[in-house]
């Protein structure tokens, strides 16, 4: 089975690849460090011929409102096209839980809302994995959240999953079926996304001052209890968030 992996060099891409390999795959990843710019379309006829599968793990390189609705815009239809047009079977894109709710309030995730109804419309097979937040990205979260040395965040569920375990859903949705719907992934455990962050900045000796706060903003969306947990019954990975942390400690 050949399958094109758009965003292939990334966090994700790059280890939906080797898992592909591994599991005697023709796995290609397409990027703009590989010639391929969805954007532009420049590279995607090419990449795409005959190709079985496309994954899309991209992301749009800035948070800002109107440069993720635009990158979603011209990359997600550019793509689409050209898989239609190769014959591709199946279009697989991982998104985010609650994609829906959360675009009520945030450009970002508009724009996310706006590349899954893409998907929908277009002629081509598909299968959206709405994942959790994942592990790798919390300082970033910190980070956003970060007013001097005090990060507000809003004490609300969330279940966080390994990068690994996004990669593997990936893979698994990838040699399926097209299911023409959404399927749920989470990892294994329910957080407070404040006590998730305070445990992560504390084992990283981060000295920052985390505080609950209800009204704080989850990249411009106010969140409620169940935001950011899977909305229906969602297939659960293993790795847990303390034994990834000391994992990467001792890596690191």
């Amino acid at each position: 089975m050949l399958i094109v992996v758009i965003g292939g060099t990334g966090l994700i891409g790059s280890k939906l690849i080797r898992q592909l390999s591994e599991h005697g795959h023709r796995a290609v990843a397409a990027a703009p460090s590989t010639g391929v710019d969805t954007v532009t379309g420049d590279g995607l006829a090419d990449v795409l011929a005959g190709a079985d599968v496309v994954v899309d793990v991209s992301n749009s390189p800035s948070f800002d409102d109107d440069a993720a609705l635009e990158f979603f815009e011209k990359s997600t239809g550019n793509l689409l096209a050209a898989e239609a047009q190769a014959g591709v079977g199946h279009h697989v894109a991982l998104s985010v839980v609650n994609t829906d709710q959360l675009a009520e309030q945030s450009g970002y995730f508009r724009a996310k809302a706006l590349q899954e109804r893409l998907i929908r419309q277009s002629p081509v097979p598909y299968t959206i994995v709405h994942a959790t937040q994942f592990y790798e990205f919390v300082k970033g979260i910190a980070d956003a959240a970060t007013d001097g040395d005090i990060v507000r965040l809003a004490p609300v569920l969330i279940q966080p999953m390994a990068a690994a375990d996004v990669a593997e859903a990936m893979a698994i949705a990838a040699v399926g079926k097209p299911h023409n719907r959404i399927v749920e992934v989470a990892g294994p455990q329910l957080y407070r996304l404040d006590e998730l962050i305070r445990t992560a900045l504390t084992a990283h000796g981060d000295p920052r001052t985390v505080v609950a706060d209800a009204a704080a903003r989850y990249w411009g969306a106010e969140l409620g209890e169940r935001s950011l947990v899977p909305d229906g019954d969602a297939l659960l990975f293993d790795t847990r968030f303390e034994g990834w942390i000391l994992e990467t400690l001792t890596t690191s």
